[in-house]
């Protein structure tokens, strides 16, 4: 199992989809949201169990993660 506060991978919980912690959200809910021109708050609101922190912190890492390795 991988896990920190914004997000967890564990085998047990959506067959090791990645997942906002404490929930059965998977991250691509969020990032399917964003991608079809929905607001982050459209988000939250459809998925309550998702705090506002968890998904800044994971919308933080995806976008360092993007810029850490400039082709």
């Amino acid at each position: 199992m991988i896990s920190n506060q914004s997000f967890s991978i564990d085998d047990d919980i959506l067959g090791g989809v990645p997942a906002f912690t404490g929930t059965r959200v998977p991250l691509s809910a969020m990032v399917d949201y964003l991608a079809s021109g929905q607001t982050l708050d459209a988000f939250l609101e459809d998925f309550p169990s998702v705090k506002r922190d968890q998904a800044v912190a994971a919308l933080n890492l995806m976008e360092h993660a993007l810029h850490a390795h400039p082709h």
